[in-house]
């Protein structure tokens, strides 16, 4: 509905049921194939981008890291991630917002890979790399945000309930600190994901 031209939905109701009538069930899920075939690269970087970022300063994986060192982690392991996350976004995006596409005479494409395709042989490889810099200016204070929003909620559930030793933290306060690292990541970002 963000980018949907003024009008064309009164609400997201409305739109659900548009989208059912005119696209069928299965248009309620364009644009999937491409984050669920990517997510696992994007994790797998992020989370090892946040791994070395934080050996890195502390020159062991065993010396736990300071508040402001989980901050540059995340920060870096933002970076490491847009490499991956950008062109995922992009052909997500972009099959996302084919409503209606075909009716208008503009072309239609069933996936990620004939999209890609499609943006390389007519501007090259920058074609799925538009928005990079974007990716890059959102994912560094989310990740930032997230991290550190994740690590001091469990250290200070740690310090309540385990004397210090978030490795005997139950699930629940580990659940609680990634629901603060998740909004944490939503508060630093949702401006530049609007933009």
């Amino acid at each position: 509905m963000q980018v949907e031209k003024a009008g064309m939905f009164k609400g997201p109701v409305d739109c659900l049921l548009k989208t059912v009538k005119n696209e069928g069930v299965l248009g309620l899920y364009k644009g999937m194939a491409s984050p669920l075939v990517g997510i696992a690269a994007v994790n797998s970087l992020l989370f090892w981008a946040y791994s070395y970022g934080k050996t890195l300063q502390t020159g062991s994986p065993n010396i736990t890291p300071t508040m402001g060192q989980i901050a540059l982690a995340g920060a870096g392991a933002g970076v490491v991630n847009s490499v991956l996350a950008s062109p995922v976004e992009l052909l997500k995006v972009r099959l996302q917002v084919q409503y209606n596409a075909a009716a208008r005479g503009a072309e239609v494409f069933r996936g990620p890979v004939p999209l890609a395709r499609h943006l390389v042989q007519q501007f090259g490889a920058r074609g799925i790399a538009w928005g990079f810099w974007a990716t890059v200016a959102r994912e560094i204070p989310a990740y930032a945000a997230f991290y550190s929003g994740f690590e001091f909620a469990k250290r200070r559930f740690a310090d309540l309930l385990t004397d210090g030793d978030a490795s005997k933290l139950s699930p629940l306060p580990l659940m609680l600190s990634g629901s603060l690292g998740g909004v944490s990541y939503w508060v630093a970002c949702y401006p530049l994901d609007v933009i």
